[in-house]
């Protein structure tokens, strides 16, 4: 039994590494940004006819609402009709669009409806990164001052609208 003791201490460990790796995780990664400002940066514009997106963008005097999306992402499908109700609501959408393609996020705006105002390529996602965000969808409200109010991991769902609507009337 002695001799087969190494071997069932490996494979216990193999299981239990496996079972963690996965294992999906509860606990999403917040930006440490959240209350300061966001970091300069300046991104060129993704599709033709539409802006690119710089941090003097975002501190216009306005709140508005800053997403983080990919045209290959299936819940930026799934809120890209809450988007576009924000967008009727009059709120200001600004985007960062995530080691994509100009076709592709063309092609997306075309089937799923364009709710931004100005589109920023970043295609290294230096300035995903930089902001705090770990993934696709996310969303943060941006204070008319460039700090960052509020971040939404994950798609925007119909219920969230109205929370994401305070926030930004709270960052006024």
């Amino acid at each position: 039994m002695r001799r087969w003791l190494p071997l069932l201490a490996f494979v216990a460990l193999v299981v239990l590494v496996a079972y963690g790796l996965t294992r999906p995780s509860d606990t999403p990664v917040r930006s440490a940004l959240v209350g300061k400002p966001l970091p300069d940066f300046t991104l060129p514009a993704m599709v033709e006819g539409k802006p690119g997106l710089t941090r003097a963008d975002l501190a216009s005097g306005q709140p508005r609402l800053l997403n983080v999306f990919a045209s290959w992402c299936v819940p930026c499908i799934a809120e890209a009709p809450q988007l576009m109700k924000l967008k009727a609501a009059g709120v200001q959408i600004d985007a960062v669009a995530i080691r994509d393609t100009p076709e592709a996020v063309a092609a997306f705006l075309a089937r799923h409806g364009d709710p931004y105002a100005r589109i920023g390529d970043d295609g290294q996602r230096v300035v995903q990164i930089g902001i705090g965000s770990s993934g696709v969808p996310e969303t943060f409200v941006i204070d008319g001052q460039g700090r960052i109010a509020m971040q939404h991991i994950g798609d925007i769902r119909e219920d969230d609208v109205p929370k994401l609507l305070k926030a930004l009337e709270d960052a006024r």
